[in-house]
């Protein structure tokens, strides 16, 4: 009996699990028998690893042939199985020395042609690799930069099956021509899932022509303060006005002013990306927040995540630790909308399946966006609201009190007026000012939450906030009135509490004082509290 084995990577959710890939060679009719609970991608494998081989100038054993995944209760699927099986075939073959398998792992798909292809999801399955204690992987080469990025581990990226099995017998590389200068790589074909960025509006760095600048934004001091708040606390942000306000404008520039994500938060980011297919050649890490805006026309699963057998990363996970911008928020399904309330709370999401239940990451910022009424005239000067009153309660009526209860800033964007738009300075302080004024909160905000499992004052607990880091004495009386007048919920008054603490960090307050809490507070309700919507910096 000729016998060999190495180890791949299945992909649940965006965690990697460590299989093990055995192949028994034994006398009998030829046949190649694949168990251990394979998807049909990865059932074809079998012709797919049988035409590389041959065409690789290998031969294929004709005997009876076994591959066994295991843990066979673990569901497998996708075509990352392929470099692996072929290697354990030609393990038990004795064409690779089977004790050089044992303690790699292998990822990658084969051409009929023996080329090694890229797949999604790279980076999470070396991840799982160097958690399980492996030191040594072989990716297709197109795809070494991605694992490259973890840490303590080797990585070997190779262009075809040839150039494999030379490796691991010690024996010359052959060299492999690359595709003729200008032509189409298919080999990047693998990288990029059709249809995956479908209903998201996933959008990245560099899709622009120019850097996207507050400063074109006209007017809109309010919004503007709100944008900055919601930047430097991690809070969710509610934007309503007329059309043509500059809504989706202020939204667009949020990522920008947002500080970079650290090297904790880009593997976490750029994992989920690379499960999606939506990871860019050429960009291996993605390290500044995501932005994901999908249509008002997303289902509940394009939000949250599904799909056939194990549920795929959905716009929430696409966009953690980033934005998620919610545009023409009432035309969402309500089912939709609610549905992100859980995730609101704990950065994460839980979907169940008949094939399994996967647990993927989601904190994310929210920014919905909204016109007043159909028309989108209601809040405007004057008589040009068509609605009737019924038709207007219906339609802000769409954005259930509870989801909007989980979001921290709302407000008003006025309709530009003349003389803000033809005005010599009409546009405010550039992204890169406002980005300097958030980084600088955001280090007050870590230097004080040292120690604790929170980063942002979004995330910390609100009976935190009301024992271990209060207010200044008195600071609280308008929002306590507020709570026993009924303006504030519970959860309202915390969360008040929480974008206090952001606007003290933007003002270089040591704690919140009572303009920080009356501007919190204002930022919230939308009523005039008697204090300018600019934060003032002090000592």
């Amino acid at each position: 009996m000729a016998f060999a084995r190495t180890c791949a990577v299945t992909l649940v959710g965006v965690e990697g699990v460590v299989v093990e890939v055995q192949a028994d060679l034994e006398p009998g009719v030829a046949a190649f028998t694949l168990v251990g609970l394979p998807d049909k991608s990865l059932t074809e494998s079998r012709d797919r690893v049988r035409s590389a081989v041959v065409n690789s100038g290998g031969d294929w054993p004709q005997k009876k042939l076994t591959v066994g995944l295991s843990p066979a209760a673990v569901p497998k699927s996708g075509s990352g199985f392929d470099l692996a099986v072929a290697c354990a075939v030609l393990g038990a073959a004795e064409r690779i020395d089977p004790r050089e398998l044992t303690d790699v792992v292998m990822i990658g798909e084969l051409g009929l042609d023996g080329r090694v292809r890229p797949v999604p999801g790279v980076l999470p399955a070396v991840l799982a690799a160097a958690e399980a204690g492996f030191k040594k992987v072989i990716v297709p080469e197109v795809t070494a930069a991605e694992a490259k990025l973890v840490p303590g581990i080797s990585v070997l990226g190779v262009r075809t099956l040839r150039q494999v099995v030379a490796v691991l017998n010690d024996e010359s590389v052959p060299h492999e021509e690359q595709d003729d200068e200008g032509r189409p790589d298919a080999s990047l074909a693998g990288l990029h899932v059709p249809g995956a960025g479908i209903g998201t509006g996933l959008s990245g760095v560099g899709e622009h022509e120019r850097p996207l600048d507050l400063a074109d934004v006209v007017g809109q001091l309010s919004a503007r303060t709100a944008i900055e708040v919601a930047a430097a606390g991690g809070h969710h942000l509610f934007l309503s006005g007329p059309p043509g306000a500059g809504k989706t404008m202020l939204a667009e520039r949020l990522p920008a002013i947002m500080p970079p994500l650290t090297r904790a938060d880009a593997l976490e980011v750029t994992a989920v990306h690379s499960v999606a297919g939506m990871l860019p050649p050429g960009r291996p890490l993605v390290d500044m927040p995501p932005y994901c805006a999908p249509h008002h026309s997303a289902t509940m699963q394009s939000l949250i995540g599904g799909g056939n057998g194990l549920p795929r990363p959905g716009a929430v996970s696409l966009a953690h630790r980033g934005v998620l911008f919610m545009d023409e928020a009432p035309e969402f399904s309500p089912k939709a909308l609610d549905s992100l309330r859980q995730p609101l709370e704990s950065g994460h999401v839980i979907v169940a399946r008949a094939a399994g239940v996967v647990r993927l990451p989601a904190r994310f910022q929210m920014v919905l966006a909204a016109n007043p009424c159909p028309c989108g005239q209601f809040t405007v000067m004057g008589d040009l609201c068509e609605c009737l009153p019924t038709m207007v309660r219906r339609y802000q009526a769409r954005l259930s009190g509870p989801l909007l209860d989980r979001v921290d800033i709302k407000v008003e964007v006025d309709r530009v007026t003349r003389r803000e738009l033809a005005g010599q300075f009409a546009g405010g302080e550039p992204t890169s000012t406002v980005a300097d004024r958030v980084r600088a909160a955001r280090e007050r905000t870590l230097a004080r939450l040292d120690g604790t499992p929170w980063r942002t004052n979004a995330e910390v607990p609100g009976h935190e906030l009301r024992t271990r880091w209060r207010a200044a004495p008195g600071a609280m009386v308008g929002a306590e009135r507020d709570l026993e007048h009924g303006l504030l919920t519970a959860r309202g008054l915390d969360r008040v509490l929480r974008v206090a603490w952001t606007i003290a960090d933007l003002a270089g307050h040591a704690r919140p004082d009572a303009a920080d809490v009356d501007l919190a507070l204002q930022l919230r309700t939308g009523i005039s509290r008697g204090v300018p919507m600019v934060i003032e910096a002090g000592a």
